[in-house]
């Protein structure tokens, strides 16, 4: 197996073989579930001089890090437009007037120069219901920049608003399968993979977030059709405990009603992740070889 890349934000990796560790615990407090641009610059100047330029998949830690994919996505070089492909229970286009949080962040990449279009995959989640669709960023949508793949969510208000195209909503993940793997056989778009666990059913595997349907088995069934299309890949998702310093964060993350985890689960549940992770790298690694070259 190659040796994947860990960006160690809250510890919660450390178990993983084989893996080059970069120390970012000092960033904890200041990136986890968002922050200000100025501290998002002042990131990515540090994962430049830290970061090899030729890597493996990278892994970051809890959900509440996803965001850090911008960056990543954003370093990432090929010779031609490429499209993304995220598995996440969460569309992670929603406003946040702060700066960037794990729930915004595809906004911020479908506006990178690099990516032609977005595909989120596996959302259950009430965020793209017509409740909170006032709280989705629709320009992206409307561009033709992003695209949610959803799954048993009532999406009907999408065709009112003109989003039909947009989304692409089943009642059945065998459905929703076949439907994108179709997608895949008809293109040739490079291709980079951003998996958050969450978009995993709980009886796989426990993540800081709500979580949805898909199994380990669906999301290799998708990437499948990735051989020789693979430009970069990142897995977050871990489960970690972390007690904001910072009031907002506490406030959004009651808002947001993440799970309390219990700390005597804590192990056990790492443990679930640790089986995860190993079989996800070695999915991608039986993929065309690859190494995500950045800049």
């Amino acid at each position: 197996m190659s040796q994947p890349l860990v960006l160690d934000f809250d510890g919660s990796l450390t178990a993983l073989e084989n893996s080059n560790v970069i120390d970012l615990q000092n960033w904890q407090e200041t990136v986890r579930f968002g922050c200000g641009m100025k501290n998002w610059r002042a990131l990515r100047q540090t994962l430049d001089a830290k970061m090899p330029r030729e890597h493996s998949t990278v892994l970051m830690g809890s959900g509440d890090f996803h965001h850090i994919s911008h960056l990543l996505i954003a370093r990432c070089q090929c010779d031609t437009l490429f499209d993304v492909v995220v598995f996440d229970n969460h569309p992670d286009n929603m406003r946040f007037p702060f700066g960037i949080h794990c729930g915004s962040w595809v906004r911020h990449v479908a506006a990178l120069p690099n990516v032609c279009k977005v595909h989120v995959i596996g959302i259950s989640s009430g965020d793209v219901s017509w409740r909170h669709a006032w709280e989705n960023y629709l320009m992206p949508l409307y561009a033709g920049r992003v695209h949610y793949w959803t799954l048993g969510v009532d999406t009907r208000w999408a065709r009112i608003a003109g989003l039909a195209s947009r989304f692409h909503s089943f009642e059945q993940r065998e459905e929703l399968l076949t439907a994108f793997t179709a997608v895949l056989r008809n293109d040739d778009t490079p291709l980079y993979l951003s998996i958050d666990k969450d978009v995993l059913d709980a009886s796989v595997a426990h993540t800081n977030w709500d979580q949805g349907h898909f199994l380990l088995e669906d999301i290799e069934r998708v990437m499948a059709g990735f051989d020789g299309r693979l430009v970069g890949s990142d897995i977050t998702g871990e489960i970690s405990i972390h007690h904001y310093q910072t009031r907002w964060k506490r406030w959004l993350s009651a808002m947001d009603e993440q799970p309390v985890i219990a700390p005597e689960a804590l192990a056990q549940w790492q443990q679930e992740q640790l089986a995860v992770n190993r079989r996800l790298l070695a999915s991608i690694d039986a993929l065309s070889g690859y190494r995500a070259r950045t800049e």
